[in-house]
């Protein structure tokens, strides 16, 4: 019989965020569904008002005024809102505490260790929002950050959103273009960098690039330049640049002028991945993301006052605007920059022992990775607090999950979660009072009427895999693209494939137990004959051969049809001979079908990946069939698409 891998117990299930709010909504609505999460899914879905209007409530926004109507013109999507009436501030309701209690704690590899209470923090961002305003920064306009994950870059973006402006940015290993493939579109007024970072031990300076930028972003008044790997770098070469400390020097550490705006007031700009062309950017309301934020945090985290989150990610991921609302629920961030595995893949186990971490954030790369490593940290660490560990970027594979269990903690609730810088939160995550079953996505999101459809635009049944749709408008929904003054880009995006459904774009599958897995997106979706595969289902496998580090299939067109080729990246010294293809082969064979068994097999030294660590099918079967490549810049190691051009193998 089927067991789950994990289970809560009864007194953890208790303790957890999600039934108060249940006893909440069954006070405040006469609720009769129990701690049933699928009943209060279902609820949930079909009473948006009441639920978002409760999430309002439980979670405490502070507000100048919810307004009267919660939810208008239900039946447009897009053209939905929610709380047209309300104003708020998003910088506001993260910046709550001004006490000695840890905010942010800092680790920059092995080079720097800081932490900020509360008030120190409040006051950074005081300073700092009293320098913009001036500046002549306004309601509206843009700062935009090209800074690593520290903690100077969130006092930035709050200082930036307290007084109305809109945030963006990138992290710094972005090249030149790629930074002004983005911001170039959105014309800062105020750039703030990082003179260099730290990676992998070794310090990179990011002067040159910072000078670079500006030569093409005109609309930029101020640079300023943040210390991290020197205190007092040349800014001779950086237009209108200064030091942050001289920056803010005569400004007191007072109250911050919050700007109460409307709920769907700009706060973000982000930027889809870029590899298909110029990348575009989505524009996200401040009441929105909030209000998914908190949810995402407190019900489908169980994050609690005073635990300790942490994410692995850059300021270039939306994870990184996910994990900084968790100020919002009274939690103390642990950021990290640079390498996961320097000085050795033990550090952030490390800082999850030393600062008693609860929720560890992370990647399913960085999970097969230490898993390819041989770590086993249930044997070097403690862990003891951590509660929550989850894991988003690419699907989880069964085999990670495995891993976890077996390798990292027993006694823990592992949440693949997955969603995007589209919605900026998650469709699919985590339920703190379920089991936790091998190789599933936990759960549906609260709020989030999620299905996969067929073709024809009808829902399918547990088991069969379709799109991954929504048919109900959320809060956290972008409230349009920059420069798209018709919204013409914005339904093309979303809502061309079914008309007033949101459609993702992900292949998935809901499973018996109420969850989802997830098997690739629907544009790298293999068709050979004519059968639709998706690429994650080939993956799972793959990675269980020992010999491969990485991999990467696509679809390459072939005597009027469709033929699979899997790329494989192997570990240093392992050649790809005949018994080794014959070894993949069969993996793939005994697990899934004959038709997911690839044509073609082929080694190669490197497997292209965007900057947030995602493979780019779409990118090398565009090289492979001899297409250009639109957005290189979008990518961590753009050379490895080299690997894949004219290869002698794919020819026959």
């Amino acid at each position: 019989m089927e067991r789950p891998l994990w289970q809560p117990s009864a007194e953890r299930i208790a303790a957890t965020n999600l039934v108060r709010f249940i006893a909440a909504v069954e006070r405040e609505w006469g609720y009769r569904g129990g701690a049933d999460y699928r009943a209060l899914h279902r609820w949930s879905i079909e009473n948006p008002d009441k639920f978002w209007r409760s999430i309002w409530s439980f979670c405490g926004v502070i507000a100048e005024t919810q307004g009267g109507r919660i939810l208008v013109d239900r039946d447009k999507m897009p053209g939905a809102q929610y709380f047209p009436d309300a104003k708020l501030n998003f910088a506001e309701n993260l910046l709550r505490r001004r006490d000695d209690g840890d905010a942010i704690v800092f680790w920059g590899e092995d080079k720097v260790k800081r932490r900020l209470s509360h008030r120190e923090l409040f006051d950074m961002i005081a300073r700092l929002a009293s320098a913009f305003l001036a500046e002549g920064v306004g309601v509206g306009d843009r700062v935009a950050g090209y800074m690593p994950n520290m903690p100077e870059t969130i006092a930035a973006m709050l200082a930036a959103t307290a007084i109305g402006a809109v945030w963006s940015s990138c992290s710094p290993d972005f090249g030149v273009r790629g930074v002004l493939d983005r911001f170039g579109q959105i014309e800062p007024k105020i750039l703030v960098a990082a003179e260099g970072y730290y990676y992998n031990g070794k310090a990179f300076d990011s002067l040159d690039k910072v000078r670079d930028i500006l030569a093409e972003l005109p609309t930029v008044k101020r640079t300023v330049i943040v210390p991290y790997t020197r205190e007092r770098p040349d800014l001779a070469a950086i237009r209108d640049g200064v030091m942050l400390s001289d920056y803010v020097a005569r400004h007191q550490a007072g109250n911050i002028p919050f700007a109460r705006l409307p709920f769907n007031h700009p706060l973000y700009i982000m930027f889809s991945s870029g590899t298909t062309g110029v990348p575009k950017c989505i524009v996200h309301g401040a009441g929105g993301t909030l209000l998914q934020h908190l949810k995402e945090h407190q019900l489908q985290s169980d994050v609690r006052k005073g635990d300790r989150v942490f994410y692995f990610t850059t300021c270039g991921w939306m994870m990184w605007n996910w994990l900084v609302s968790g100020l919002a629920s009274d939690a103390t961030l642990l950021l990290y920059d640079g390498s996961p595995f320097h000085p050795t893949g033990n550090i952030i186990f490390d800082y999850a022992d030393a600062e008693r971490m609860t929720l560890f954030g992370t990647s399913a790369k960085y999970i097969d990775a230490l898993g390819k490593a041989g770590l086993e940290p249930i044997k070097t660490h403690k862990l003891a607090t951590v509660r929550t560990m989850t894991s988003t970027g690419s699907p989880l594979a069964p085999e990670g999950f495995d891993y976890v269990y077996r390798s990292i903690k027993k006694d823990m609730c592992l949440s693949s979660i997955s969603g995007g810088t589209d919605i900026v939160s998650c469709f699919v995550l985590g339920n703190p009072i379920g089991p936790v079953w091998k190789g599933e996505i936990q759960a549906l999101g609260l709020g989030m009427a999620v299905a996969a459809w067929d073709d024809d635009g009808k829902p399918l049944p547990p088991g069969e895999k379709g799109e991954l749709v929504c048919t109900v408008p959320f809060p956290s929904m972008p409230i349009g693209f920059w420069n798209d003054p018709d919204g013409a880009k914005y339904h093309a995006a979303y809502f061309d494939k079914f008309p007033n459904i949101w459609c993702h774009g992900d292949y998935v599958a809901i499973t018996e137990h109420g969850g989802m897995i997830i098997y690739g997106r629907s544009d790298a979706v293999l068709n050979p004959g004519g059968v639709r595969i998706g690429t994650a289902e080939i993956y799972r496998q793959v990675e269980q051969v020992d010999e491969v580090l990485e991999s990467l299939v696509i679809g390459q067109d072939w005597d009027n049809d469709v033929r699979v080729v899997l790329f494989v990246k192997l570990r240093d010294g392992v050649q790809l001979d005949a018994a080794l293809q014959d070894k993949i082969r069969k993996q793939i064979r005994a697990n899934t079908t004959p038709r997911h068994v690839p044509a073609k097999i082929v080694q190669v030294a490197d497997i292209p990946r965007t900057k947030s660590g995602k493979i780019v099918e779409l990118a090398v079967r565009n090289v492979v069939h001899g297409r250009p490549v639109k957005n290189v810049e979008a990518l961590a190691n753009p050379d490895a698409l080299d690997l894949y051009r004219g290869l002698a193998e794919l020819a026959v």
